[in-house]
């Protein structure tokens, strides 16, 4: 089945080739270090620990990560991968210099084998659900230590790669550890092929969150200098037909406060212009983060179209909408808003993080909606209701409470790892 399965990575190569190169044509940060893609153009390493965090979600969760490797083990380089430009992007506007960053190579034997050539990681980490064979045979072979960090793995996920389970259980008899979310992923993983003995529940690290403790002040004097004095609410994250329902929304609550302002974050930067155009084809007047003045009063629209500054939204604002999750896209991440202390909002799409998603909204920290009517309503609630406010941020930090700790355990796992590798020891 291996031979199979690198038989379509070859023929896949160009193809992936193809696809990369067009999606260069609208967005030219996809050809940046485009030869990495394929295994070409690294920088060479030694002693590194490589953490991989597909896009901007995964590399959030890792920031809190990333920072204790820096602390903790100030001769080794930390490597840190990524798949999308935005994720590179929030890599290099968090830490700067003092990681390196470098794309991960598509999922071919040879580029794989170009990777380890030039990167030799003590130890490999990575978020969440990526399970790819020959990267991960790879670090066997080369007996790196690969430790899968929060895994989880869905029903319907388990389903589709049991068509291939010997490929599977191949993949994952490589010494890999499982640092699983919960019992019922550790369970997924273990039907799955996973060794029973490196296969724990660590829980996620995304309630480790990392808000610096400037972002609330900050997020004041923002919205002092900006548009004081009006209900604000922002809707994050938002995705190709979704800044539509938002817009119907925002012109349901405006009809109940015309003083309203929505602050309209797109997710990915190569469609900020898209939006404005919608913005302003709709008829509404709007002021973008990157012109930097003042919001006038008439002025319902504000578009962040800038980077990096989502959590300072947040706390700029008095209700969070957090998008992907009113289109098919399966919801963005809940836990910055919480960590902030802002009212939360989401559609139903939310299976990208349903137990976070379930978590909040059983609890009330976060109110569900489906249409732009029920959007508006959750809106207006929130702004008219300070109590209501002040029960759902005071829920939201309870659960944020309760599920921390996930990174120390996950810390507690490594550092053998990395001890053992220090010694040359076999692990």
């Amino acid at each position: 089945m291996r031979f199979a399965y690198n038989l379509l990575t070859y023929l896949l190569l160009l193809p992936w080739a193809m696809y990369w190169g067009f999606r260069g044509i609208a967005n030219r940060s996809y050809w940046h270090k485009l030869p990495e893609r394929f295994g070409l153009g690294y920088r060479k390493l030694d002693r590194s620990i490589w953490v991989h965090a597909v896009s901007v979600g995964e590399v959030v969760a890792a920031v809190p990560l990333i920072r204790v490797l820096l602390r903790d083990y100030p001769e080794r380089t930390v490597l840190v991968t990524t798949v999308t430009p935005t994720g590179a992007a929030r890599v290099n506007a968090v830490f700067g210099d003092s990681v390196q960053h470098a794309y991960i190579p598509f999922e071919n034997p040879d580029a794989i084998a170009r990777f380890f050539d030039a990167n030799r990681p003590e130890l490999a980490m990575i978020m969440e659900t990526e399970i790819w064979p020959n990267l991960y045979h790879g670090c066997g072979v080369r007996e790196i230590p690969l430790v899968l960090i929060s895994a989880r793995i869905s029903p319907r996920s388990v389903r589709s790669y049991r068509r291939l389970l010997p490929l599977f259980r191949e993949t994952l008899s490589h010494g890999i550890i499982i640092a699983a979310q919960t019992e019922a992923d550790a369970g997924r993983f273990l039907s799955l092929g996973a060794a029973e003995e490196r296969t724990r529940v660590t829980g996620n690290i995304k309630f480790d969150i990392d808000v610096p403790t400037t972002t609330a002040a900050e997020g004041r004097a923002t919205r002092e200098a900006l548009f004081p004095d009006r209900p604000v609410w922002v809707a994050a994250s938002t995705h190709d037909g979704e800044e539509s329902i938002v817009l119907d929304a925002h012109a349901a609550v405006l009809e109940q406060r015309p003083d309203a302002l929505l602050i309209l974050v797109p997710r990915h930067p190569q469609r900020f212009a898209a939006v404005r155009d919608l913005v302003t084809k709709r008829g509404f007047d709007v002021v973008t983060r990157t012109a930097a003045t003042p919001v006038a009063p008439s002025v319902p629209v504000f578009l962040g179209d800038t980077m990096g500054e989502l959590l300072l939204f947040y706390a700029a604002a008095d209700a969070a909408f957090v998008g992907g999750s009113l289109v098919p896209v399966g919801g963005h991440n809940l836990l910055e808003p919480a960590a902030v202390g802002v009212p939360m909002i989401s559609g139903p799409h939310v299976f990208n993080g349903e137990e976070i998603a379930r978590l909040f909204m059983s609890t009330g920290a976060c109110l569900a909606v489906e249409t732009a009517g029920t959007l508006a309503a959750a809106v207006l609630r929130v702004f008219d209701d300070d109590d209501l406010s002040a029960r759902m941020v005071g829920e939201a930090r309870s659960r944020l409470a309760d599920n921390r700790g996930a990174l120390g355990r996950l810390l507690d796992m490594i550092r053998p790892l990395l001890e053992a590798r220090a010694a040359k020891k076999p692990l």
